[in-house]
């Protein structure tokens, strides 16, 4: 046994995992708007499922997440006590984290806004997840400008918790800041008409330390011949001022009696400046602004959520962590603005939602900045017009089911092309079925192929699939029995259904949110039955 310790944050029911049914995604073309084809995606259903079902298509691919979880104020857990409390809420994010880490590129980012319920917490907790030096910065959000005069302390901000997969990949690649979102932009200016256009106002030409060297005298343009003060130092060598004055980079007042200055000039520096660990309202907007200014105004038959956050806060991570036709997941969706955001930046998003208003107030949202009719927010920041799409997919329900004898088979609700779709991923094959090849589902490689049928294959059907598959391919076949009357069939892998799936996870789990499920032990492939006719079949 080992002894060795490790610093890690523990709690209840840590250890205890859910082993996630892998679901396939089915459109709602009623729900969905805009372009048929559009990459754009919004899933109604579980969140960690929905993680799950994305995770063979999307791995490695997302290049920004935002999430706005619960912040667990203790509401969501009245009948429990606080050890248990703290422990779900952990759960429940760890499982999350995890399957988003293997969504993002290698250079792709985490950010989640959370408050002081649990920010420290989480802190330590993605320190275990991505890596205590893939920690970039925590935001100081200011969310609400007002002061509650009834509090201990008001509060003012969240914290934004970024992490990346790769902290020396992303530093990179990461987007600077705009000019013109700092009031810096005035501190350029060009008094004298230099050709080269404006440089930097206001740089000093002394220092408090130094060399002896950096003491020499320079003779003014007036003819007045100066050394620093007793204590001060030249920022620059003799050499680097005489090329400068060569190069008519030296500035020495309009009087030319001045102090010199060696111009850095803005087309010079960095295109943008490095973001700041605080957000002011100004900047990024606040809660009561979402919801007053944009929200209200645009979806007037509903009730906006008591805290949205600002287009204007998505606009700026959006902007730091992506580039145009990037991927940007969310997946505790709430209002949609990240959507809505990535929508009008020209970005492709995911976005996941269990509640109803997935399609009482997101899809009404969506539909309104696709139509060009959404005039708040960043609108007119970015000059949108409308345009794109975005398609609507409900979680399937699970493969399998009890029937009344609590034998697993498989789900009466799943046609044919749903099955060797659920099978497919399942499998580790992608779905692509083919349209001249009854047996070709899909495949893992340019030569492996897989074939989903709910029949039982007698050895004269597998005789003709291996004549036809040849020698250079092979195929997985899964079907419900198989007779091969001890013939082999080198390209051919035989397996039955729902015996090859059984244990790969648990079934018919539709909700892992804030319940007790997250810390319950999950039933194990030992104990579950399944539905097999088995006489006369041949394994």
């Amino acid at each position: 046994m080992s002894t060795k310790q490790k610093l890690e944050l523990n709690w209840i029911g840590k250890h205890k995992r859910p082993r996630l049914e892998p679901r396939i995604l089915l459109e709602d073309k009623s729900l969905s708007h805009g372009d048929v084809d559009s990459e754009n995606l919004l899933i109604h259903g579980d969140n960690l499922l929905a993680l799950k079902a994305l995770e063979q298509k999307y791995a490695g691919k997302v290049k920004c997440v935002f999430i706005d979880p619960p912040y667990n104020t203790g509401s969501a857990f009245t009948h429990y006590d606080d050890g248990l409390e703290h422990s779900m809420w952990l759960s429940m994010m760890r499982d999350r984290l995890e399957l988003i880490r293997t969504l993002l590129t290698d250079n792709g980012s985490l950010w989640i806004t959370i408050d002081d319920n649990e920010a420290h917490y989480l802190k330590v907790l993605c320190d275990e997840i991505f890596g205590r030096s893939n920690f970039i910065s925590s935001i100081a959000w200011e969310k609400d400008k007002a002061r509650k005069n009834d509090a201990i302390i008001s509060t003012a901000h969240d914290h934004i918790l970024i992490y990346t997969k790769n902290a020396t990949s992303w530093k990179k690649i990461r987007n600077l800041l705009p000019r013109e979102e700092e009031t810096g932009k005035s501190r350029y200016q060009n008094p004298d008409n230099d050709p080269r256009g404006p440089w930097l106002q206001g740089a000093c030409s002394t220092a408090k330390s130094g060399s002896e060297n950096a003491r020499f005298p320079i003779t003014l343009p007036s003819g007045r011949v100066i050394t620093p003060p007793a204590g001060n130092y030249w920022r620059f060598s003799k050499s680097s001022l005489e090329k400068a004055i060569e190069d008519k980079r030296a500035y020495f007042g309009k009087d030319g009696d001045r102090l010199p200055i060696i111009k850095k000039y803005k087309s010079e520096v960095q295109d943008g400046f490095v973001p700041k660990t605080w957000w002011p309202v100004e900047e990024t907007g606040s809660n009561q602004s979402a919801k007053r200014d944009h929200l209200r105004k645009l979806l007037t038959d509903v009730e906006p959520f008591s805290t949205p956050k600002p287009e204007q806060l998505l606009q700026r991570i959006i902007h730091i962590a992506t580039n145009p036709g990037d991927i940007i997941l969310d997946s505790f969706a709430g209002s949609g603005t990240t959507g809505a955001v990535a929508q009008k930046m020209g970005r492709h998003w995911i976005m996941v939602e269990l509640g109803d208003h997935c399609h009482t107030h997101i899809v009404p949202r969506l539909k309104k900045v696709i139509d060009g009719e959404d005039q708040g927010g960043i609108t007119k920041s970015v000059n949108w017009q409308g345009g794109g799409g975005f398609r609507y997919l409900n979680l399937a329900p699970s493969l399998l089911k009890k029937d009344s004898w609590g034998n697993w088979v498989i789900n009466k609700e799943y046609n044919a092309e749903m099955l060797a779709e659920a099978m497919c991923k399942h499998m580790n094959f992608t779905y692509s079925p083919s349209p001249t090849q009854y047996w070709n589902h899909g495949y893992s490689t340019e030569t492996d192929y897989i074939y989903v049928t709910t029949g039982s294959l007698a050895y004269e059907q597998l005789k003709v699939l291996s004549e036809e598959v040849g020698s250079e391919r092979t195929l997985l076949i899964c079907c419900k029995a198989f007779m091969t009357e001890g013939a082999n069939f080198p390209n051919l892998t035989l397996v039955k259904i729902p015996r090859a799936i059984l244990s790969k996870c648990e079934w018919d789990q539709d909700d892992y949110s804030f319940t007790l499920n997250v810390l319950s032990d999950s039933e194990q492939p030992d104990d579950i039955d399944y539905d097999e006719d088995s006489e006369d079949e041949e394994q």
